[in-house]
């Protein structure tokens, strides 16, 4: 099964929304990666705030952003703005160093 790429820009966000926000949805205290995810990178934008990730499965995704992601954006009072604008793909190919 192909890996699933991800964006989320979040138009207004901030880096301190983000923190506040990778804090709760993440594993230890934000620093590590949840269940099937593979790489995050994040930082903000000229509108914003933009959140890359590669997650080893397309259930691995929907399962995180249901079961963590979404409960979450929904609740906490000084986190990223939602819904953010997503755009997925297909990995087709990886690099790594």
């Amino acid at each position: 099964m192909a890996k699933l790429g991800l964006t989320h820009h979040f138009k207004g966000g901030t880096k301190e929304q983000y923190d506040a926000t990778v804090k709760v949805v993440h594993p230890n205290d934000g620093k590590g990666l949840p269940a099937g995810q593979v790489y995050h990178a994040a930082g903000p934008t000229a509108d914003g705030f933009l959140v890359v990730a590669i997650w080893d499965s397309p259930a691995s995704w929907e399962r995180f952003r249901d079961d963590q992601l979404l409960p979450a954006l929904g609740s906490l009072p000084n986190g990223l703005p939602a819904p953010p604008t997503e755009t997925t793909f297909e990995v087709h190919n990886e690099v790594t160093g």
